[in-house]
């Protein structure tokens, strides 16, 4: 058995579908980070992934749709009505690798961290491959407001069988929304990304103008 998977059988998604009430209400994939919208860095980092450029890669996008497809990708709108969160991202994404012949798994990534690591679908995959889990989730390192640094799960960075769809569905149909919530009912693995040479910036979310101001000038 190999010790990890091939991009040929990945699929990825950039959630970009939130509402960005926290950045005042923008579309936040659109705004610029280094000149460039932020989801242009998500996509030039899936492209330069290690492993190879996933077989499929889709924008989960609910405001200008135009805008995104402009980055010459797929671009997804949720399946599930309301803005209902990164899960509906998965659920939309994880319905379009099943249309793809050979597409297996599914790497989730947000559009809000532009620095996320080149060889984050490698790692998940030999992760994931080695523990014969169904689902892959990074950790990192982050501080506190106190200063205090612990390693926190990074729920929006997974790789997950695609055979996970009719799990998805039933769990957002009863109202579940908490990525966490549905990701404990099967087998995962926490892949940490605390080794020396890692950024500590890789997973910094830019959730705020500030915080976006404050990644650019780092």
């Amino acid at each position: 058995m190999p010790n990890t998977l091939a991009a040929n059988h990945i699929g990825a998604v950039i959630l970009a579908g939130g509402r960005g009430m926290r950045m005042g209400g923008v579309d936040k994939g659109l705004q610029l980070f280094r000149g460039r919208p932020m989801v242009a860095h998500a996509l030039e980092r899936l492209r330069s992934q290690t492993l190879g450029c996933p077989a499929l890669i889709g924008i989960n996008a609910n405001r200008h749709l135009d805008l995104h497809t402009q980055h010459h990708a797929n671009v997804w709108p949720d399946a599930l009505e309301g803005f209902a969160g990164p899960l509906a991202g998965f659920l939309t994404a994880l319905e379009h690798c099943q249309q793809q012949p050979g597409i297996d798994y599914l790497l989730t990534v947000p559009c809000d961290s532009p620095l996320f690591p080149l060889d984050l679908l490698e790692r998940m995959a030999e992760a994931l491959v080695s523990a014969n889990a169904d689902i892959a989730m990074a950790s990192a390192s982050e501080a506190d407001d106190d200063g205090t640094v612990r390693t926190r799960s990074q729920p929006v960075f997974c790789l997950m069988r695609t055979q996970l769809l009719p799990s998805l569905r039933a769990f957002t149909a009863s109202g579940g929304r908490k990525i966490d919530t549905w990701t404990r009912q099967h087998l995962q693995v926490d892949v940490s990304f605390d080794l020396p040479h890692d950024d500590p910036r890789a997973f910094f979310n830019a959730n705020t103008l500030d915080q976006l101001q404050q990644l650019e000038r780092e």
